[in-house]
């Protein structure tokens, strides 16, 4: 099992997740961030450092954000490490 980050977080890129994450799971694109699922180690810090509620175990994604299990997987191969040093696009 893996975590995954979903539409929530985009247009916000809250990096509290980040700085809790023992691990370097994180990735970083320009309007939200993902979850690389192989270095993802499913401790559950990140969900509740999540303002927006963005972030949910794979078994847990809501329906209607399904494809975004897909989209952390993919978009995290080659998406930069998340550091928590970037700025948060919106409240």
């Amino acid at each position: 099992m893996t975590h995954v980050v979903t539409s929530a977080c985009v247009g916000h890129k809250y990096q509290d997740c980040v700085a809790v994450c023992p691990v370097e799971a994180f990735k970083e694109l320009a309007t939200y961030l993902v979850i690389d699922p192989d270095e993802c180690i499913d401790c559950g810090a990140c969900i509740p450092e999540c303002p927006v509620e963005a972030i949910f175990t794979d078994t847990d994604v809501p329906e209607e954000e399904q494809e975004w299990i897909e989209k952390n997987e993919v978009e995290s191969v080659d998406a930069p490490l998340a550091t928590g040093e970037s700025e948060v696009l919106g409240d």
